[in-house]
């Protein structure tokens, strides 16, 4: 009980915390595009559906962190020569799926004129029971990153588990904000949509080739170069302000 509460073990849940946050950003995003599909009412039900299923998956995963690891390099099926555990299954699965749906909704938002916009808003609602599968399914897939994270940061469960848990209730109330930005900003929902393909492109490739993707540190050009976007976009919706003021 005392080395849950020594100064290595208080560092690392704090740092475990922001790394938590900071790898779940495109995590907000997608549940964020697909909350927005849902009814005004029904999004806080569906936002506490995602942090209590996110909170649950984590959890489990983390108890199962050591015999997740062992599978790691053990084949599970053989596809032409090519070889594939059970997390570079999710990964290509996680990944084909993300790409899909981020694709289709950059299609409703880029089809028709402006006057067929509010049609085609209503006609891509989906169910409550749509929503939640997929918030479930692509919490999920991110949910390997965020337990190999904590796995290589803390060393016991309960800091690992407590960390993810402050994380997840931390999104949660930061995701309303996020979602409500994302959809105020057309041009910054854009950024965001393309943020996911190319988060789902990495997956695939993670899926494909865990070693090279790491060696090539794909997911850190990824956020890099969102992160120069946004901030070129931050500047430009500035600047628009200002020419509408004078």
């Amino acid at each position: 009980m005392e080395q849950l509460f020594s100064s290595e073990s208080i560092i690392s849940f704090f740092i475990l915390v922001i790394l938590e946050i900071v790898l779940g950003i495109d995590n907000v995003i997608f549940v964020s595009i697909i909350i927005n599909r849902l009814p005004k009412s029904k999004h806080k039900k569906a936002r506490t559906l995602w942090m209590v299923c996110g909170i649950a998956i984590r959890s489990c995963l983390l108890f199962g962190l050591s015999w997740l690891l062992e599978q790691k390099g053990k084949e599970v099926i053989n596809v032409l020569g090519k070889g594939f555990d059970i997390a570079s299954l999710v990964m290509l699965a996680g990944g084909l799926f993300l790409i899909y749906k981020t694709v289709l909704e950059i299609h409703h938002k880029l089809e028709g004129d402006e006057d067929q916009e509010q049609a085609i808003e209503e006609d891509s609602k989906v169910s409550f029971s749509s929503a939640a599968f997929q918030l479930v399914l692509i919490d999920t897939v991110f949910s390997f990153d965020s337990i190999i994270t904590a796995g290589g940061t803390a060393k016991h469960l309960p800091i690992m588990i407590a960390a993810v848990i402050i994380a997840m209730i931390g999104m949660f109330f930061f995701s309303p904000i996020i979602s409500s930005f994302i959809q105020k900003h057309p041009t910054i929902k854009m950024l965001a949509m393309s943020f996911l393909v190319m988060i789902g492109f990495t997956l695939l490739v993670e899926g494909w080739d865990h070693a090279s993707a790491e060696i090539l540190h794909l997911k850190n050009y990824v956020y890099f170069s969102m992160a120069f976007s946004f901030l070129v976009e931050l500047l430009n919706m500035k600047m628009r302000k200002k020419s509408k003021a004078h």
